[in-house]
């Protein structure tokens, strides 16, 4: 019977095709056709305002301020039949947040991209200073400089704005030779610039400082890959330049000067460069063996000129060794990775890396002078490097019915320059199994533990003062790592899933007698969704962890006299409505999200133990929309946005500029607002 059915089925499209041969298909019209041809555009304009005014709420959003602003967007497309296009969009004109790109090339022959971008950084509300000027910061006559910062008149306490913005300039093109090679140059400018906070000090008093930026990086990249059937291959030239037009601050001693020291001067990031030669390829030795591999070679210098160790006049520290830093640092990075499949179902995979990084900057002494007040013993630059090579195996194993395994060993081995540690040495084995028990059910699991080691561990004299002999540094000591997690998932009905997640991860130091002694972590998620018609979509989630510290210290330079314990707690809740009040006409929904975080430090020095201030950080965010449609080709989009932020930091609470008698501060308060956003915006599609 299956016979004669697979026989009539074959005659049946056999005489199609034959009808076909004789259609006329001048009138058809492809509906599914992934790219139209000709121009099609859309453009959303709008308005939009924000009831306050906050660095926290603005801060990478471009909505910090009070007021009204434009919604403008929209996109341009155009495609013809001979496969060329181009095509230009435009993201949140009306803020400082704004995106633009365009798009032009011919399909499989080349491509031009260029695009443009803000992206605003709001660091403080409330911030106030006397100092005023640009890489020379001075103070008014009248009233500096003071003894302390209660004889510092306040009506010379000017708002300052701790702000910066990144213009990202983007230039990008594509060119293809034939089917087997694709030539590459990329260009990149980032200018940042604004304010930003740093500290200027005089022996024991300080002044926090608004710092000029006038920071540009350019980089440039210029590549060719190869690609053939089994094989692929790539190689790139980089270079990155990093320019700082502002190398310096100067600033005026808003106290009274100690030993002639009425001015400071602060050395900025200096100008640098990177060169990068690298290259990567893949080769398929069978249909079963797969080998890649990349490698990179690569130049670091600056050479900018260095500053006089002091302005102070009364002082002489001595001459500078050399002009400039005349910094070098070499670097290598290669990777070899291998798969295989011998048998159905099986997987290995094997991978070897070196990264390395050779400081070549000269050491030479160099005078020291504390705070423009003492001249010091000369102390010597430090030319950090270190030689990380990293060996991973895994295998993936398709077990019986719906069983998956995974498993695998790490190891990574450090040698370091300068370091307490020469040599670390770290191996982790982990697995993970995920089955489907039940149909509407399945379970993953992971487990991991890991042993770090190291070298005989020895004590840092080049950081001017000796350390406690007992002092484990977390990122060198011995540690033993644990990690456990499962997941699972349920589909409850068709319209109803859930989802539940435990992690817990643990970190023991118990080598280090001073130092990190522990840390553990347990986190937990719960998510949800729900279809309640073909209408209305609802997903929640609540999530939850607590990472809990210790550690212990000496206040005797010897063994441990005081304790310490961190304990930091998240917990976040999240909720989202979807639902077509009226089909192809009106699309409304609802998002709300509300996080909590807190962290508590409880110190014992072993006579009673007193704990810091608790701080707490809670934010609520609701948000509303609305799609009506119009027309065919016409939207109307309504949206709005609450969202209450309260942060309590012991840190920033209550200290005014003159708060604290030898420390001029800003003033800045830990981030409160309750703030609104509505938006009412037209899409048209052309």
């Amino acid at each position: 019977m299956k016979i004669y059915s697979s026989l009539i089925q074959l005659a049946a499209l056999g005489a199609l095709s034959s009808a076909a041969v004789a259609a006329d298909t001048s009138a058809w019209k492809c509906e599914t056709c992934p790219y139209p041809k000709g121009v099609t555009a859309t453009v959303e304009v709008g308005a939009g305002t924000v009831s306050g005014s906050s660095a926290k709420f603005g801060d990478f959003s471009g909505l910090a301020s009070k007021g009204e602003h434009v919604v403008l967007g929209g996109t341009l497309d155009y495609r013809s039949g001979s496969g060329y296009y181009a095509g230009f969009a435009a993201e949140d004109l009306g803020l400082d947040s704004r995106r633009l790109s365009a798009t032009s090339g011919l399909e499989g022959v080349y491509q031009l991209r260029l695009g443009y971008g803000e992206l605003p950084r709001h660091l403080a509300d409330g911030a106030r200073s006397p100092y005023s000027g640009g890489s020379v910061l001075t103070l008014p006559a009248l009233g500096y400089p003071a003894g302390t910062t209660s004889g510092m008149p306040a009506s010379s306490l000017l708002p300052v704005d701790i702000a910066t913005k990144r213009q990202r300039f983007d230039l990008d093109g594509r060119f293809m030779a034939g089917d087997n090679f694709t030539y590459r140059v990329t260009l990149r400018r980032d200018v940042r610039d604004g304010t930003q906070s740093t500290y200027g000090s005089f022996f024991d008093r300080a002044a926090q400082l608004p710092l000029a930026l006038d920071h540009t990086t350019d980089q440039l990249e210029v590549s060719a890959a190869y690609v053939a059937r089994g094989m692929h291959a790539t190689v790139a030239w980089q270079l990155s330049q990093f320019k700082n037009d502002i190398d310096s601050v100067t600033f005026a001693n808003p106290f009274t000067a100690l030993r002639g020291a009425t001015r400071g001067q602060l050395a900025q990031a200096p100008d640098n460069k990177l060169q990068q030669l690298s290259a990567s390829g893949g080769y398929e030795i069978t249909p079963t063996i797969k080998v890649s591999g990349d490698v990179a070679v690569g130049r670091l210098t600056q050479d900018a000129a260095f500053l006089a160790p002091t302005l102070n006049a009364g002082l002489t520290p001595g001459a500078l060794p050399a002009a400039s830093l005349d910094g070098e640092v070499e670097t290598f990075n290669g990777s070899l990775r291998l798969s295989a499949a011998p048998v159905e179902g099986l997987r290995l995979n094997a991978s070897v890396s070196r990264d390395r990084r050779d400081n070549r900057t000269a050491v030479r002494a160099y005078p020291q002078v504390a705070t423009d007040i003492f001249v010091t013993t000369p102390r010597s630059n430090t030319p950090f490097g270190f030689t990380l090579d990293r060996l991973k195996l895994s295998a993936d194993y398709r077990g019986p019915g719906s069983w998956k395994f995974s498993a695998g060993a790490d190891h990574d081995r450090r040698e370091r320059t300068y370091a307490e540690a020469v040599q670390t040495r770290e191996t982790t084995l982990w697995g993970r199994a995920s089955v489907r028990p039940l149909d509407d059910m399945t379970l993953a699991f992971k487990l991991a533990h890991g042993k770090r080691e190291h070298s005989t561990y020895g004590t840092a004299t080049w950081f001017g003062s000796t350390e406690n002999p007992l002092l484990r540094k977390f990122n060198l000591a011995e540690r033993e790592r644990d990690s456990v997690g499962v997941r699972t998932d349920f589909a409850l009905t068709e319209k109803l899933t859930l989802g539940l997640t435990l992690d817990y991860n643990s970190d023991a130091y118990g080598q280090s007698l001073v130092g990190l002694r522990s840390a553990r972590s347990f986190a937990s998620a719960l998510d949800m969704a729900v279809a309640l018609s073909e209408q209305t979509q609802i997903t929640a989630y609540v999530q939850g962890e607590t990472v809990t510290s210790r550690q212990r210290g000496s206040e005797g330079f010897a063994t441990p006299d005081w304790a310490a314990r961190n304990r930091d707690q998240f917990s976040t809740f999240g909720l989202g409505i979807k639902h077509a009040a009226i089909a192809d006409k009106l699309d409304i929904g609802a998002d709300v999200s509300l996080s909590r975080s807190r962290t508590s430090v409880a110190v014992d020095n072993g006579i009673v133990a007193a704990g810091f201030p608790e701080a707490r950080t809670t934010q609520d965010s609701f948000k509303l929309y609305a799609n009506v449609k119009l027309q065919d080709n016409l939207w109307l989009k309504l949206s709005g946005w609450y969202e209450t932020y309260d942060m309590r930091d012991w840190h920033a609470d209550g200290v005014l500029p003159a708060t604290v008698q030898n420390l001029l501060s800003f003033g800045s308060q830990a981030p409160q607002y309750s703030l609104t956003v509505l938006r009412a915006s037209l899409s048209y599609r052309f």
